[in-house]
């Protein structure tokens, strides 16, 4: 990395009009000499002052810096000059993620997902961010009339069925674990839960964790399996020191996820996922999704 910032440095004294410090910028932004990197791209963007991609390096400059509203600011400054860009989306949705502005933040990650469904870290962001929107609504101050109630316009129309108040996708796979060694999840395309629960030995609910975790796993599989040329996927298991995990796709990319423990026989997890797939399908065909 040394041996290229002074190539790029070089590169640069000869031609300062050059485009090459967006590249001496990142460079020196990455091996974390931020001044030196700050100074590079103030002084490309004197002589470059509508290039989208000097205002972006500034924003990731400044991301670094701990200066998050000057990243912000250098961001709108980008999705101005070039309204399709992509990077400009995440990063205000990243900045006001950091100050806690959720619905403000899932905005600009729906337009980023918008721009690049393919992209697994704005799907994931956007999964984080409306788990802590569910979290900030079960939160909510208790008032004169009761619970604030969190209405779908303030999330732009994305509440899912894990918000509604009937209890029945909590307890959808009830029936199927009841005696066993094993949890199951339905997940959406975004990693969200639509149904079941995976409670840890403490006592604690960490589907919506799993679920941001697991975040564009369907597309990741799908991907594999046409390079390989294997056609479509219909199941996936995993083996882990601490449980084996069983996973297989359903309708409109949901997941729906097994999880047991290592004593449990590989045979008995297949079984009891065909159960739980056959479970979701008839819940999402009566409309439950």
């Amino acid at each position: 990395m040394a041996d290229d910032i002074r190539r790029l440095s070089e590169a640069l004294a000869r031609d300062p009009a050059s485009p090459v410090y967006l590249q001496l910028g990142e460079a020196l932004r990455k091996t974390g000499q931020l001044d030196l990197a700050l100074k590079v791209a103030v002084r490309g963007l004197e002589r470059h002052p509508h290039d989208a991609d000097s205002h972006d390096l500034l924003a990731r400059i400044a991301v670094d810096r701990g200066e998050l509203e000057r990243a912000f600011d250098e961001w709108d400054m980008v999705r101005r000059i070039a309204p399709a860009h992509l990077g400009a989306r995440k990063g205000m949705g990243y900045v006001l993620f950091k100050q806690g502005r959720y619905v403000e933040a899932q905005a600009y990650l729906s337009e980023a997902h918008e721009l690049d469904g393919e992209d697994e870290t704005v799907a994931t962001a956007l999964a984080m961010v409306r788990v802590k929107l569910r979290e900030a609504g079960a939160q909510a101050p208790q008032g004169p009339q009761g619970p604030r109630q969190v209405h779908p316009e303030d999330t732009e129309d994305t509440a899912d069925p894990a918000d509604r108040d009937d209890p029945e996708h909590l307890r959808l796979f009830d029936q199927i674990n009841e005696g066993g060694e094993h949890t199951a999840l339905l997940l959406d395309a975004t990693g969200l839960v639509m149904a079941g629960t995976y409670v840890t030995q403490d006592g604690r609910d960490v589907a919506q964790e799993v679920g941001a975790e697991l975040s564009g796993v369907s597309d990741e599989a799908r991907r594999a399996m046409r390079h390989l040329e294997l056609g479509d996927w219909s199941s996936l298991t995993v083996e882990t020191d601490a449980a084996v995990v069983a996973m297989a796709p359903m309708r409109d990319d949901a997941l729906l996820l097994v999880a047991a423990t290592k004593a449990m026989p590989l045979g008995l997890v297949h079984r009891v996922l065909d159960r739980c797939v056959e479970r979701a399908g008839a819940w999402l065909t009566k409309g439950g999704g």
